[in-house]
């Protein structure tokens, strides 16, 4: 295996045409470097939507209300179904439930408040919250805390601000726990700074938005017993559509809505979202594998019919070999070598080339936040498995001109022109 004159025989054989020689290497070198460019885009795409998503759980529930869409129980349709604290009591029945938190907004969805500092003022999201909610969306903190349970308890005027809030409204050497803010007219004292986990609109959303104790919203702006919406995450091994069902169907028969009116609750399920998304995972990596490896086949396929041709034009010569008293092993291995040398220079120089491009993609993606790619990786294991498939398909191309050539004889190789 280690001969040196083998590998030397082996070099000058490959050297003796070098435009046949790089031809069909670069099949193999483009199929290696399109299979490593469709791995990575593939764990662009993965990496991007996961960085979308990332402080999210992966087993969460929101629901909220809209409007019936069918008469029930002596009810017309067109009712606007409210939820109201009775259904915090409900939904904390079921069994399949780990953290319910019910939400509120300022005057409702998508309208926004003032809040101001002395001269310093901003629009912003002022929310109602639950201690569980950090439970379902997770932060980081550049100072304090979230809401708490006495919080909760003592309906304290206190308020947890995205990081934006800070900016807008705060000194940048300023430190703001302890100080107050100003929401339409009411004052709020700041024991939190968030700093959200998520990208996007929705890590915009976080950054601008103030978090204030649910039952404090309720006293101080006079909201009754109003919920927006519940944001809830399932038990471990709890079924995520089957709890959806168990939710709109216990919400349905306290607001005496029809069990067959599917449009009168909205309803975003993570269960449903992140299942696709692992399926879809799924088949891009195979796609990746199957498009990237039918161009590698393509390029072993150019390998193994060169290597015919060179065997072809070598049949005096095994044949001299043959007639020396050469084994159809020494034969077989002599025409393996080469294809697994040729198949493998050309191949690690594709998996440098690969290398390379994702370097470049990476670079170019790590610092992209708003894209919905993100740095293209390839595990070290993926790059060793697929310099193991090219050995293999080396050896794969070589089978055929091994065989053709042991089963030369070597009285017609040397009558052979």
């Amino acid at each position: 295996m280690f001969d040196l004159d083998k590998w030397k025989e082996i070099w000058a054989t490959l050297r003796s045409n070098r435009l046949r020689t790089f031809l069909t290497a670069f099949g193999v070198f483009w199929g290696i470097l399109m299979l490593m460019a469709m791995l990575g885009f593939g764990s662009a795409i993965q990496t991007g939507s996961k960085r979308q998503m990332k402080g999210m759980a992966t087993n969460m529930l929101f629901c909220w209300g809209q409007q019936t869409t069918e008469a029930y129980d002596g009810l017309p349709p067109g009712r606007g179904v409210r939820f109201d604290t009775d259904d915090i009591e409900i939904l904390r029945r079921l069994p399949g439930i780990e953290y319910l938190a019910p939400r509120l907004q300022l005057g409702g969805w998508q309208n926004n408040f003032t809040l101001q500092k002395d001269s310093k003022s901003g629009t912003f999201t002022v929310m109602a919250d639950y201690p569980e909610f950090a439970k379902i969306i997770s932060f980081e903190y550049d100072a304090g805390r979230f809401i708490n349970n006495r919080d909760i308890a003592e309906s304290r005027k206190v308020v947890v601000i995205g990081k934006a809030i800070r900016e807008q409204l705060f000194a940048p050497d300023e430190d703001p726990i302890g100080k107050y803010v100003k929401i339409s007219g009411v004052y709020f004292q700041v024991v939190g700074v968030t700093r959200t986990l998520r990208s996007g609109q929705a890590g915009d959303r976080d950054a601008n938005t103030a978090f204030v104790p649910f039952t404090t919203l309720k006293t101080a702006f006079n909201m009754g017993n109003r919920v927006g919406f519940f944001a809830m995450t399932a038990k471990p091994g709890t079924d995520g559509p089957e709890l959806e069902r168990q939710v709109r169907e216990a919400l349905s028969r306290h607001h005496r809505i029809a069990p067959t009116d599917r449009l009168a609750i909205g309803s975003f399920n993570a269960f449903v979202m992140f299942g696709k998304l692992s399926t879809f995972f799924s088949v891009l990596w195979w796609m990746s594998w199957i498009v990237g490896g039918m161009t590698l086949i393509a390029g072993v396929v150019g390998v193994s019919n060169i290597m015919l041709i060179t065997v072809k034009e070598r049949t005096k010569e095994i044949g001299v070999r043959k007639a020396l008293g050469a084994s159809p092993i020494s034969i077989v291995s002599m025409v393996m070598k080469e294809s697994i040398v040729l198949t493998l220079i050309a191949g690690l120089i594709g998996v440098a080339a690969g290398v390379g491009l994702l370097a470049v993609g990476d670079l170019a993606l790590a610092n992209a936040t708003e894209s919905p790619m993100g740095p293209p990786q390839v595990a070290l294991s993926t790059v060793l498995y697929a310099v193991g498939v090219l050995v293999g398909a080396g050896a794969l191309a070589g089978i055929m001109p091994a065989s053709h050539a042991a089963s030369i004889k070597p009285i017609e190789a040397l009558r052979a022109e």
